[in-house]
């Protein structure tokens, strides 16, 4: 049995997959096994995956299950103790499991260890952007209010943490948020400080269907608040504030800025001590230099104030 499974969903993956997987098998933590889950792909996802020759990689094919559904999958057939996700996107430094399988050696209590994020073009050159997270210790107030796992190609978890169920297949979008406000609910997340996975930034990213985004963020509120403590009730609509926030920030890098302007104002009103966030003072003074200046003084503008986080 393998120390990890990494779990890899795959749907129409061929641009970016090869590299992807290539990261892994670079790893300097060797004891693993990769679990490749192709999501009923129409290109040649499965047949350029049953010709790698490592004995650690395994292909599945299935229907169509979206991510949720292909992770459960993955999960389902894995060996693994601990169990790292990877989206077919996404690049791993060479020491990111080394570093998490460490952490959750000497930390029995912690179910999850994510790390830092640093950001790639469709090509894999870096764009110089790192998102950083604290969240680390007793986070469910925190993970319930927003989603400080910035990518879900940076979780390592225990396959314990999976017991009382795996991700809600129901979920279409952002359906890890909803996983790991349920780990949060009975286990300690830990954090490598540092940036151990590459988010590629390319037009076919899931999240830009920012609308549907929406609704999956508001069902995993709703959710997530039925059984709740009267007195911890107060974070919902911290919690819709910040969903909204979010997408307006999704609205305003798919340049639909009138949908972006109009979901932070929603933000501000549903959670009105948001209007003294950073991250929404810069996307309203990024939404008045749009208005109001050249397209070039916007462009350098942008480039000063762009901020990645929820």
């Amino acid at each position: 049995m393998s120390k990890v499974s990494v779990i890899i969903p795959a749907y129409n993956a061929m641009t970016y997959l090869p590299e992807t997987i290539d990261s892994v098998l670079r790893q300097t933590f060797t004891d693993f096994e990769v679990l490749i889950v192709d999501d009923g792909s129409s290109d040649k996802t499965s047949e350029w995956a049953s010709q790698l020759t490592d004995p650690r990689v395994k292909l599945i094919s299935q229907e169509n299950k979206g991510a949720a559904g292909a992770r459960n999958t993955g999960i389902a057939n894995s060996q693994g103790e601990y169990i790292a996700f990877l989206d077919s996107d996404d690049l791993w430094e060479p020491t990111k499991l080394e570093k998490q399988v460490k952490c959750l050696d000497k930390n029995s209590s912690v179910g999850l260890v994510h790390t830092w994020i640093a950001f790639i073009d469709k090509q894999g050159k870096p764009t110089g952007e790192v998102m950083t997270t604290k969240a680390e210790g007793d986070v469910w107030k925190q993970v319930v209010e927003y989603n400080p796992v910035r990518c879900g190609s940076t979780a390592m978890v225990r396959r314990c943490c999976f017991d009382d169920g795996a991700f809600d297949q129901n979920i279409r979008f952002s359906e890890d948020w909803d996983m790991w406000i349920r780990i949060a609910s009975r286990y300690s997340f830990a954090l490598v400080k540092e940036p151990l996975v590459y988010y590629r930034e390319h037009p076919h990213n899931k999240s830009k269907n920012y609308e549907k985004l929406l609704l999956s963020l508001c069902q995993i509120i709703e959710k997530s608040f039925q059984s709740v403590a009267p007195e911890l009730l107060y974070l919902k609509n911290k919690a819709y504030g910040r969903a909204y926030l979010h997408v307006a920030w999704k609205a305003f890098y798919c340049k639909n800025y009138p949908r972006a302007s109009e979901l932070r104002q929603q933000a501000i009103a549903i959670s009105p001590q948001l209007r003294y966030l950073k991250n929404c003072i810069r996307l309203g003074l990024l939404l008045v230099i749009n208005h109001w200046f050249s397209s070039q003084t916007y462009q350098r503008m942008q480039k000063m104030l762009r901020y990645k986080s929820w």
